[in-house]
């Protein structure tokens, strides 16, 4: 479910080998409910992630900053959005008020793409162009 491709690549290795690492760690995370395993294995998987990924945001954000991206404010919006949900599941996934299912799976999925494909792109297009300049 989890797979990296070669046209999520943002020709910027440092950010690239980041989202693979938050893909390696969502396909972690299916696979441990996949197999059904326990809530503490599941908490710990999701917890990896949540933590990788509030790490790679403040790299990535950052990173747009330091390269004068106009956007980035608008970028960081979308970053702390999917965090506020992300661990407002997380709070109820420990307290048992939810579980994880295929469709947040799908979601998390969905969101990387879009967001890699379409927002990470944007600023990666702007870097390569003040690296060209």
């Amino acid at each position: 479910m989890f797979e990296w491709k070669p046209e999520y690549s943002v020709q910027i290795p440092a950010i690239d080998a980041q989202h693979q690492k938050l893909f390696t760690l969502a396909r972690d995370l299916h696979a441990a409910m996949s197999q059904g395993k326990g809530k503490a294995v599941l908490e710990s998987a999701l917890a990896r992630l949540i933590a990788y990924t509030k790490e790679h945001f403040a790299n990535e954000e950052a990173f747009m900053r330091k390269n004068q991206f106009p956007e980035t404010e608008g970028h960081k919006l979308q970053h702390d959005q999917l965090t506020a949900q992300v661990v407002d599941f997380q709070n109820r996934f420990s307290r048992q008020e939810s579980c994880l299912t295929v469709e947040l799976m799908e979601f998390l999925r969905n969101w990387l793409e879009k967001h890699i494909s379409g927002s990470d792109q944007k600023y990666a297009a702007h870097i390569r162009g003040r690296a060209a300049a």
